[in-house]
């Protein structure tokens, strides 16, 4: 891997060394040139207006595999308290398209006890077939069980792609499937395609270099193509009329043969929704300016039975807890309604908000970058614009407790 600089485009504008921190580049007759010091953050990447300056990636190939016996799309199933979680039908819509761009098969992979119930609601999202391993003891997550389950399975039905959620579960088990399959794992995928030139090749986008740029990652000579993919990234699809082939594995597991055992599962309080479930979000930035004058954010929420998050800036000074923290290093979310106060909108903040229905940005700088992707914005000092808001609702609430 390395930085390589396109002489016939440098202007020599100094750009780059502006963003330098480690002396890693340098200017020689008019053109860039790279340094020893360099340390490949990549800010140099962006900082170009006339993008000479790119990272190459090395490409490792993998001995002995033959991708040709590779064929379908997998999606590695999530539950809890036997209910399939959200990212699994947000990874279905997406599979579908990946799939049908291949002309393969889409399958889903359960591992679980009494999901019977939940395999009716998730035929109905156009999935082709559905391995449901059943066993008593899948009833709750067991990493070694679902890394030697699933790596099996894996060896033995050869999907070309296997997607799987950004989840703390999800995060636990992928990786030590992807080593011992001795494949590669591209991890919290935000955008998923298909390269047309050469059929089977999956597109992997990521934010990288502390989200300064956004990677394309291919794995041309390893199979599975194995990626995790952060909630809330995907809409799930529409209901079809599809019934898919279910496969039933019953799995007889002897829990003395489990070197791990769950003694208690201790289940946490909760007394907010989780952010991808929520369908109204409130969030704010550097912009409410402090944490008193966070309580209009609350105010706001509260009067729209909303769910409050903040942007990074919003985290660090303690205005809110990290749990509520949207953006590439919080949560992605995908809400009807999201309302963003005093978020200037680094790329950082948008790439967890890009699958909400509505966004309404409010913001004193009308050249803030939220603007690009907002629904509808409010150019104005939110202190003054969010109070108003409230009031409003409470009108329009008077009126419709009068018309009762």
């Amino acid at each position: 891997m390395g930085i390589k600089i396109n002489k016939d485009l440098c202007t020599g504008c100094q750009s780059c060394l502006s963003v330098c921190n480690y002396g890693g580049i340098t200017i020689i007759n008019n053109v860039a040139a790279i340094t020893d010091e360099c340390t490949l953050c990549g800010a140099c990447v962006e900082a170009c207006p006339v993008g000479a300056i790119e990272i190459e990636m090395e490409e490792i190939a993998t001995e002995g595999v033959d991708v040709s016996q590779y064929r379908g799309v997998w999606i590695i199933g999530e539950h809890y308290n036997n209910k399939i979680q959200n990212v699994v039908y947000q990874m279905v819509g997406k599979g579908r398209e990946l799939a049908d761009k291949l002309q393969v098969n889409l399958t889903v992979v359960l591992l679980g006890s009494k999901l019977e119930e939940e395999l009716k609601e998730l035929s109905q999202y156009g999935v082709d077939e559905i391995i449901y391993v059943k066993s008593p003891i899948l009833k709750d997550y067991c990493t070694e069980l679902y890394v030697n389950i699933l790596t099996d399975l894996i060896n033995k039905h050869k999907p070309e792609i296997v997607l799987i959620g950004a989840t703390p579960i999800g995060r636990d088990f992928a990786p030590r499937i992807s080593k011992r399959l001795n494949t590669g794992l591209t991890a919290d995928c935000t955008g998923l395609d298909i390269d047309t030139k050469t059929r089977n090749l999956l597109l992997q986008t990521r934010p990288t270099w502390g989200g300064r740029i956004m990677a394309t990652i291919r794995t041309p000579h390893s199979r599975p193509q194995m990626s995790t993919v952060r909630p809330g990234m995907f809409k799930i699809p529409e209901k079809i009329e599809k019934q898919p082939q279910i496969k039933k594995i019953e799995m007889d597991i002897n829990e003395k043969d489990i070197i791990t055992k769950i003694v208690k599962i201790i289940k946490k309080e909760k007394k907010q929704i989780n952010l991808e479930d929520a369908e109204i979000i409130v969030a704010g930035g550097r912009g409410v300016g402090s944490k008193e004058n966070w309580k209009i954010i609350e105010e706001l929420a509260k009067k729209l039975n909303a769910e409050v998050a903040g942007s990074r800036v919003a985290v660090e000074l303690g205005w809110i807890d990290q749990d509520r923290q949207v953006g590439q290093t919080g949560k992605s979310v995908a809400p009807k309604l999201y309302i963003a106060c005093g978020i200037s909108g680094a790329i950082q903040h948008r790439v967890g908000i890009q699958c909400s229905d509505i966004i309404v940005a409010i913001n004193k700088d009308p050249n803030a970058a939220i603007f690009e992707m907002a629904h509808y914005g409010i150019v104005g000092d939110l202190h003054k614009v969010v109070p108003a808001l409230i009031e409003e609702l409470k009108r329009l609430k008077s009126e419709e407790e009068l018309k009762k």
